[in-house]
């Protein structure tokens, strides 16, 4: 509960025009005190400041941001899903950081899918946002010219955009495919197969699919088969996903999979049915999630910094509204970690 400066019963709700004319000034100064913008003498600073606690004022935001001369504090932030714990993870570490420098965000839902991203941005920008923080970098035309008109900060995440609209911060997934292509390969694996969901879109887990089958591709190994499943990925999806993969193709080597949700899936569908991971077969996730690291076997997987992206997002948006200096292109690092599952 917050502590009465005033003897004066608080009235909740007191407008501009309601202190100005309580304190005999007009509007505009008012509005420029509370601004701190000058333009007053002290006397008439402290006439005003006793009847805003007198009559318990408080800001408007939605009128500042439509119109007045204050600027606005929200800011967009669009992403694939608010269920997956990366994206969560992301979100909370924008929203603390942004928070700090006097920030709000306004969160949308895109599922990858850019029409949905364009109509999502169409109403965001009804609010007048400060800036925007989009996920990956592929956008529709439309998006494109809305942002150019706007003229308002931009920040891709999470799929490295080497030329971004504006700010860039991510890692690039066709690398982390690649990586662990290579890295299966490596081990002696032979005949891998990648289990995923389709998508309708081209998408940063296809995109990690395409590293994945160019390094074996290259090695001379190629995929030997894929299960893209119509589904959301989720720790069910892996299991079944892994059966349907290996009714088909039981003499796999080792499987690829979309995030370390569906991994998980496919690790305990082998512990179902007696498989040997990694013996006869190699699982490997991406994404670092949290329970691949306390299973009984540790999953093999690629640790993505959610934390370092929002934060580094989130303070570089806040450097270019304060046109301050800043890198348009940031590179987070990511990491392979050889688990005991390959």
């Amino acid at each position: 509960m917050s502590k009465k400066t005033s003897k004066s019963p608080r009235k909740l709700g007191a407008n501009l025009a309601q202190i100005a004319d309580a304190a005999g000034v007009s509007k505009m100064t008012v509005s420029r005190i509370l601004r701190d913008s000058g333009g007053f003498s002290e006397e008439t600073r402290e006439r005003v400041m006793r009847e805003i606690d007198r009559l318990g004022y408080v800001p408007n935001r939605l009128a500042a941001t439509f119109g007045s001369e204050a600027a606005s504090t929200l800011v967009g932030v669009c992403v694939p899903r608010v269920t997956s714990r990366l994206y969560g993870e992301v979100l909370e570490s924008i929203d603390r950081t942004l928070f700090r420098f006097g920030y709000q965000t306004m969160i949308g839902v895109n599922d990858e899918l850019p029409d949905v991203e364009e109509k999502w941005l169409r109403g965001l920008l009804s609010w007048r946002p400060a800036g925007v923080i989009l996920s990956g970098r592929s956008h529709s035309s439309a998006t494109l010219e809305l942002l150019k008109a706007t003229s308002i900060p931009v920040v891709e995440i999470w799929d490295l955009n080497t030329s971004p609209l504006d700010v860039s911060v991510g890692f690039n997934h066709f690398d982390c495919g690649h990586e662990m292509g290579q890295f299966l390969i490596g081990r002696g694996r032979r005949r891998l197969g990648y289990v995923g969901i389709q998508p309708s879109t081209t998408t940063m887990g296809s995109i990690r699919s395409e590293g994945f089958q160019k390094a074996l591709s290259s090695a001379g190994h190629p995929l030997v088969a894929s299960e893209l499943l119509h589904d959301k990925s989720s720790f069910y999806a892996g299991y079944y996903g892994t059966e349907n993969l290996l009714s088909r193709e039981s003499n796999l080597d080792g499987i690829y999979y979309q995030d370390d949700e569906m991994a998980i899936g496919g690790l305990f569908f082998c512990q179902a049915r007696n498989i040997d991971v990694p013996g006869q077969l190699a699982i490997a996730g991406w994404g670092g999630m949290e329970a691949a690291s306390i299973l009984p076997q540790r999953l093999t997987t690629t640790m993505v910094s959610t934390q370092g992206v929002g934060k580094q997002a989130a303070e570089l948006l806040v450097a270019r509204l304060r046109d301050e200096p800043c890198k348009d292109v940031v590179v987070v690092p990511t990491r392979l970690v050889p688990g005991a599952t390959a």
